[in-house]
């Protein structure tokens, strides 16, 4: 009698053991689950925190930020229609920021020495990740866009976050049948934002805004 009753101890041993070593066991397997799941994404916010693409979003934000300040600080009749267009455009920066992974509202600093140098460089790297499908000269691009000015002087220039610096653009407004044949020499948040002189060219009386746009790359 007492033998039977020290087998049927033992085996109630083993089995605890046993179960206690499958839950050790699931919860080892969780926790590495835990610990992977909470290191993945700082891995890819630091990865996409370094990408070109990043870079080119802040200076473009930047820009457009310094530019509704200077609006603001010396207004004029149509201070009021400029920021609300840079607005917009601010906003689809920081959508594209979150979306790419970078840092939402994270704007390079004020223009100066080094700004500009970074630029180019910021336009090349990024066109190299699509080989794969570069748009043919003539054909159209960035379907759907609207196009609207950036408020920086000089001669007839774009800038673009689709092209590098280089790149040939023609922009027409089909509200009106105005085109104008750009260069891009900067990176911005858009796929074509025309400078002042270029949006004179193609924008319809009181507008800042060209919301039928047709944008080719030609070169």
């Amino acid at each position: 009698m007492s033998r039977r009753r020290t087998l049927g101890t033992k085996k109630k041993l083993a089995l605890l053991a046993g179960a206690a070593a499958v839950a050790g066991g699931g919860a080892f397997v969780a926790a590495n689950a835990s610990n992977a799941a909470q290191t993945a994404p700082g891995a890819q916010t630091r990865a996409a925190g370094d990408s070109t693409v990043c870079q080119g979003l802040a200076t473009a934000l930047g820009n457009n930020l310094r530019f509704i300040d200077g609006q603001r600080a010396d207004p004029d009749a149509q201070s009021e229609a400029r920021i609300a267009n840079r607005e917009a455009v601010v906003a689809e920066i920081e959508r594209k920021q979150e979306a790419s992974g970078c840092a939402a509202g994270e704007s390079a600093p004020a223009p100066g020495s080094a700004p500009p140098p970074q630029s180019p460089p910021a336009s090349q790297p990024a066109q190299t990740s699509q080989p794969a499908q570069p748009p043919q000269a003539g054909e159209q691009v960035c379907t759907g866009s609207t196009v609207t000015l950036s408020g920086e002087g000089g001669a007839p220039a774009a800038s673009s976050n689709q092209f590098p610096v280089g790149t040939t653009l023609r922009v027409t407004n089909l509200d009106n049948g105005k085109s104008t044949t750009v260069t891009v020499d900067s990176v911005s948040g858009s796929c074509a934002l025309l400078n002042d002189a270029a949006f004179e060219e193609v924008r319809e009386d009181g507008k800042l805004l060209i919301r039928r746009a047709l944008i080719e790359k030609v070169g």
